[in-house]
This record gives C-alpha cells, structure tokens and sequence, in this order.
C-alpha cells in the first residue's frame, strides 16, 4: 500500500521506523516546521523528519491544513496529489480539517497513547501515572474530526509500574505502537478487516487528558504521599515536579518512592530523615514519600547519596 505517514517527535519516529521495515510503499511524510532547540536555540528538525532524511523520504512541513486559506488548500491538495492509501498519525501536533481525513482511500489512523475512551487529549500518558491507573495502552483508531473521538480498530495493554516515569512508560508505549500499526497494516486485506471490526467509543467513559503546565509540577504536600510521588513521577522530563526555594528559584524534583518513616504529628512539608535513599519528607495523610534525585538551580540532578554529601538540606526543615 501507499502510506502518507504524518508525526513529530520521538514517540511518532518509533512507528515510521516500524513501517520502513514493511514492504508498504511510504510516499510522503508530513512533520511540524522546524523549531528553535537548545541554548544556541537553532533550528531543529524533529526527531521524525530527521528519520525520514536518513531514508530518502520527501518531507511536507505546511503549517496547518486550513481550507480558508491558500496556504491550506495548497497543503490539502498536495496531500490529494500523493493518491495514497492511507495516512498514519501519531502526536502529528496539527488538526487535520474532515477534507485531509477522507483524502486517503481508507482515511487516516492514529496512535493513540491511551485505552481509549480513557485519556483523550494531549497528556494520556502522564495523566494515566498521576490518577493512579494500573495499566494503560495503545489504541489504533480511524480518525474522526472530533478530539481523539474515531472508531477503535485495535488495542494493547501495558501495565504502569510503581517506578515507572512518563519517560519510561513513553518509550514502552513507543514500542507498542509502533508493533501495534504494523499489526493493523500487515496487508490490505488486514487492514479491511480491522476497519470492518471496528468499534464505537462509549462516551460515558470518556476521560480527557489536558494539557500540562507548569504551575501544576509544584508538589503540594498536603497532598497524600501516593497522589505526590505519582505526580513527580508523572511529570518526568517534563515540567518536572519542583518546590518553590523563594520567589524566583525552585529544587527540581526528579524523582521518589514511597518512604516508611514515621510522619504522624508531622507538619506536611518537614523533612523527617535524610539518608542513603534520600529525603524522606512528611505528606498530608501523615504518610511521607522519599526524595531521591534533586536539582538546585544552576547545577545537575543529584543522586541521593551525592544530596546527603551537599549537606544543604536538615531534619526538621520545611519544604
């Protein structure tokens, strides 16, 4: 078949790396524009434009697909001109208009970082840490105009482990994704099959996914210590939990366990011991979590043994 494969960053280049092993024919693949990256802030190609360059591919990096505009007519009928079978999306990062989605002959797909209906939207993968959930997935949909709302054609489970970061269970969903969309390609007459099965999404299940944000990374310790050490687990790279030092410097947190220390008649926020684990700090719940990598501002990310050395932290301090 003639694929038009369309995705920006690493999660995305995992699957266009697993249709270049297939027999399928990848005619074109769209990316974001180049953006600023780094100190020097150059300009930088995304991690699936920088794959496709290494296999030959034309590269497309239109700005939207808007039919109001020539520029987006000019991308819709540069896509219409490409005649191919079927367009492959993952975290693309531009809404596609229902004109780009009925282009192909069998339309677009996309992978999906979630169990759909659960965690639609821009943030599945952490939000699924941070709520707490057991296991979560990849879901293989038909694209509709609506936010992550097509038909599901194909899904796949991955358990969260306690350890598990969003960086870890991002490189695990990669994986799965990418084996997940060469399962439904596999052929034409595969493909036929999946979308003849597919099914509806129950809306009454539907959970959304927003966006992250800054603010949100700053642990709150009168929270329980399971919902704190979800989300500095959740929020790993990015934003990354922290606590605020005074108004312009925060400690970065990296990362964090469960700790047993004894938090009862504590203050949330006080730090109860600081030991070769690292620094166990008193929770809402009277439960305490365990600090294990931090960041001061201007320096690296510390292991816990490297905090207890920098002796900048003391018992019964308040975070």
């Amino acid at each position: 078949m003639k694929i038009v494969f369309a995705g920006t960053p690493e999660f995305a280049a995992s699957a266009l790396a697993a249709l270049l092993q297939t027999d399928h024919e990848i005619v074109a693949v769209y990316t974001q524009p180049d953006r600023k990256a780094g100190r020097g802030q150059k300009l930088t190609a995304s991690a699936v434009k920088q794959l496709a360059l290494q296999h030959g591919l034309p590269v497309l990096q239109p700005l939207h697909f808007k039919a109001s505009t020539e520029e987006g007519l000019a991308a819709q009928a540069e896509l219409k001109a490409l005649n191919a079978d079927v367009m492959v999306v993952a975290a693309y990062g531009l809404i596609l208009p229902q004109a780009v989605l009925d282009t192909p002959k069998y339309g677009c797909l996309n992978i999906h970082a979630s169990l759909l209906p659960r965690w639609r939207g821009a943030a599945p993968i952490q939000r699924a840490i941070a709520a707490g959930d057991a296991e979560t997935g990849i879901t293989i949909m038909k694209m509709a105009a609506g936010l992550d709302t097509g038909d599901m054609m194909y899904k796949t489970a991955c358990a969260i482990e306690a350890h598990d970061t969003a960086a870890s269970l991002h490189d695990k969903l990669a994986a799965q994704g990418a084996e997940a969309v060469a399962a439904v390609l596999q052929s034409e007459q595969a493909l036929q099959r999946y979308l003849q099965a597919r099914e509806v999404q129950d809306e009454a299940l539907t959970v959304y996914a927003h966006k992250l944000s800054k603010a949100e990374a700053q642990i709150d310790w009168t929270q329980d210590a399971a919902s704190i050490d979800r989300n500095i687990r959740a929020f790993n790279p990015w934003p990354v939990a922290f606590i605020a030092l005074d108004e312009s410097n925060n400690l970065r947190v990296w990362g964090s366990l469960l700790s047993q220390e004894n938090a009862q008649a504590q203050a949330a926020g006080t730090i109860l011991a600081i030991d070769k684990q690292g620094v166990h700090v008193a929770c809402g719940d009277e439960q305490a979590v365990c600090l294990s990598s931090l960041q001061w501002p201007g320096g690296k990310p510390l292991n816990a043994v490297q905090i207890l050395q920098t002796q900048k932290l003391t018992v019964g301090q308040i975070l």
